[in-house]
């Protein structure tokens, strides 16, 4: 997958939760395929925000005297038609008193029937109206804090990092971010309304004397119409997701800010009962399989400080993650281990800080789910603290936790130390980090890296990462063949000509334990080259985009090609939101120690092999969407044909139903083998009101022939305080596989109830 696909994939949902704002009677002009210069539109200045001395009362009715002291913001329109005509009226104004940063929005709409409320779950986008806005609280064109509410004030809210681009390392955004922060909305037969109060305490923020510079972004969007109005105005060529760059958001200042210095204590009580089969011996039982039981009571507690507007401090005692949804399961067609995403709010929490990423989408020094999950096992964490703050253009954080014993190895401290300073412009930094593995059973850990960021023209930017590792169980032969070094660089826009090219090279010896590292020996060298153009306003286009993607990696040791591909691609994006993608892909594969696929296997030897697919992405806001991905082609030396299906309805804005299916059918004729891999998914959500939620997710693979069910009932208090039931059960679908005695049904079941409370001072 390129840079490209992976930005569409990722950031598609934060694309549908963009929102259109556009500056009244702004039609297109002429700047080359219907676009608007907006270098006119923007202030070169910072615009300050007025400072209020009354009262608002956050109750989205929208009808305090004081809104109307304040002039609304001028719109423009993004999306269908970059610089089009505003088709409903849309007031929004920002204000700020000493503790809190204030939005209003009076979202007018001549079809009031129109507004869509697709869901109640907070965090998923359903196709909803939203009134959102970015805040790059820091002033540091990089990073930034999104917030959103729909017509039904559900909440959305998500970290930003590395000015919203896939660098071709890690995602940069964070949707599991939550914070402390109030909206309340409500409708009539003129549209909807929304007040946004966020603390100054929630944003973090550097102040020069009694002034504080801010870049925020703020955005209606209509989903009926893929209608996105924004202040400020942004240049078509940052693309759809031009409108969460940190770096395109307008200066603005606030004064005279005193924020609080809040403490969040968050204790919780877990209780619980497992059951799992074990088998009896023969002479002692009339059934075969007997039930172990085992009860489960835990207490626990979190604890949030904010002691300046620039530093956050989080300790956590007996760390529980009850509540986290089950990972999805994944067909694994390579040699290389399958990567799963971090799910755990705790580690979620300001996770960019710390990203370091070493090339790839999965490789990186610090992987936060090798702390406290060891061969899928869950691992007790005694508990630990982070720390994350800034100093002028200094970011670090401060990361220490303990684990107990487990699978056979010691309780271990795991740490990490990132450092971040801003030099030259606000586009580049050099940065390192420390990450420790340590225990008293012989594994001890550690890595270090260096890395920067540097922009020093135009749209051109350079990375250069470099990471070593020390490992007791590994006898490093030097510094090369225990490090990593990585250049790469690229040109950043979604206009025109683009592209990237870099260079890694993995020593044998690289063993970064706290870290996450797909494959090691090797160097590589690789490139993008593409070209994007945009339409006109009139066309139902908004670009056609080709490119072209080769990889070669190359062994250590004898500098043979190990594997290469090149991909030649052609996307376009409709201005109804959907995608098309045609690719062809040619491989090459050089296997010297045999491996399976499913349950076939792939011998020794040099494979050319080439597929081609097509990929076609629903429109996000849609009622019912989704994806589906096809591909054909040759598989090593048998063929393959592939199938995979997305969907996702919006019964109601209380009922989403979900699922998932993937096919591979494989086979290799000159060998007599073929097989075929099913996986499927079904979720089910309730959202009975933005308090109350249910849902059930079942997975079944038949390489396992095991189905996974995980149901969660929330009941969400506030902000902090929540009631959790957690159910979950595996099913042996066949029971007869060769085993004596036959299995049993149930492979293991439990149920959990979790409250936790949050006080705040």
């Amino acid at each position: 997958m390129n840079l490209r696909a992976r930005r569409r994939v990722i950031g598609l949902a934060c694309i549908a939760l963009g929102s259109p704002f556009a500056a009244p009677g702004l039609a297109a002009q002429a700047g080359g395929a219907g676009e608007v210069d907006v270098t006119s539109l923007r202030s070169s200045v910072p615009v300050p925000i007025p400072r209020i001395a009354g009262e608002i009362e956050v109750d989205g009715i929208v009808d305090e005297p004081i809104w109307d002291t304040i002039d609304p913001l001028p719109l423009f329109i993004m999306s269908p038609t970059h610089g089009g005509e505003l088709t409903e009226r849309t007031e929004i104004r920002l204000a700020h008193d000493d503790r809190y940063l204030y939005a209003s929005g009076r979202m007018y709409d001549s079809n009031p029937d129109g507004i869509r409320v697709s869901t109640f779950y907070r965090d998923i986008y359903s196709g909803d109206d939203l009134l959102s806005f970015v805040v790059d609280s820091y002033n540091d064109y990089e990073t930034a804090l999104w917030f959103a509410t729909t017509p039904a004030g559900v909440r959305h809210d998500r970290s930003i990092s590395n000015d919203a681009e896939f660098s071709g390392d890690l995602p940069p955004f964070n949707q599991d971010w939550n914070a402390h922060w109030d909206v309340r909305t409500t409708r009539n037969g003129e549209g909807w309304f929304a007040e946004f109060r966020i603390p100054f305490s929630t944003l973090g923020f550097q102040a020069q004397g009694d002034e504080v510079t801010m870049g925020i972004t703020i955005y209606r969007y209509i989903s009926r119409k893929n209608e996105r109005q924004v202040y400020p105005a942004i240049a078509r060529e940052w693309g759809r997701l031009g409108f969460m760059k940190p770096s395109q958001t307008q200066r603005m200042t606030v004064r005279e800010v005193r924020p609080t210095t809040p403490v969040h204590v968050t204790p919780y009580v877990l209780g619980g009962l497992s059951q799992t089969p074990v088998l009896r011996e023969p002479s002692d039982a009339v059934s075969y399989w007997a039930t172990e039981r085992d009860r489960t009571t835990e207490p626990g507690i979190d604890l949030k400080y904010s002691p300046s507007s620039n530093l956050a401090i989080d300790l956590t005692v007996n760390t529980d993650f009850a509540q986290v949804e089950a990972d999805e399961q994944q067909v694994n067609l390579t040699r290389f281990s399958l990567f799963f995403p971090e799910k755990r709010q705790f580690f979620q929490e300001r996770s960019s800080t710390f990203d370091f990423g070493t090339g790839g989408f999965t490789d990186r020094v610090f992987f936060s789910r090798r702390i406290g999950l060891e061969r899928g096992e869950l691992v007790r964490i005694y508990g630990g603290a982070r720390v994350v703050g800034r100093v002028g253009g200094l970011d670090y954080g401060i990361l220490d936790m303990q684990t107990a014993p487990a699978a056979g190895r010691s309780g271990e401290n795991t740490g990490v130390l990132r450092l971040k300073q801003q030099v030259f412009n606000p586009y580049s930094f050099v940065g390192g980090i420390v990450a420790t593995r340590l225990g008293n059973n012989g594994q001890d850990n550690v890595a270090y890296g260096v890395d920067t960021q540097l922009r020093p023209f135009g749209n051109e930017y350079l990375t250069l990462t470099w990471a070593q590792t020390f490992d007791e169980q590994v006898v490093e032969r030097n510094v090369l063949d225990a490090g990593l070094f990585r250049a790469r660089w690229e040109r950043r826009t979604d206009r025109g000509l683009w592209y990237n090219l870099f260079y890694r090279r993995v020593g044998p010896d690289y063993t970064p334990r706290l870290g996450f590292q797909l494959r090691s020996d090797f160097a590589l060298f690789g490139g993008q080259l593409a070209h994007t153009w945009l339409q006109g306003s009139n066309a139902s286009l908004n670009n056609i985009t080709l490119s072209v993607m080769g990889e070669s990696y190359y062994r250590n040791a004898d500098l043979t090609p190990e594997s290469r591909s090149i991909r030649p691609e052609l996307e376009f994006d409709f201005k109804s939101g959907s995608t098309i993608t045609v690719y062809s892909n040619t491989q090459f594969e050089d296997i010297r120690i045999p491996f399976h696929v499913a349950d076939v296997s792939i011998p020794r030897g040099e494979y050319w092999f080439q597929e081609a697919g097509i990929d076609w992405m629903l429109p996000r806001t849609a009622i019912f969407r989704g994806d589906i991905k096809t591909t054909v082609g040759r598989f090593y030396d048998g063929r393959r044909a592939g199938l995979i299906f997305n969907p996702i309805w919006s019964a109601s804005r209380y009922v989403e139903i979900g699922g998932g299916y993937e096919i591979n059918r494989i086979e290799f004729p000159g060998r007599g083998e073929a097989t075929t891999t099913q996986l499927g998914r079904v979720k089910l959500s309730f959202a009975f009101n933005p308090q109350i939620s249910f849902s059930t997710f079942a997975q079944y693979n038949n390489l396992d022939k095991r189905t996974g069910i995980n149901a969660r009932f929330r009941y969400h208090f506030r902000e902090g305080t929540d009631l959790w039931i957690v159910y979950n059960e595996g099913l042996n679908f066949e029971r007869d596989r060769g085993f004596d005695p036959r299995l049993p049904r149930s492979a293991g079941r439990t149920i959990m109830a979790k409250y936790s409370h949050t006080f705040s001072w």
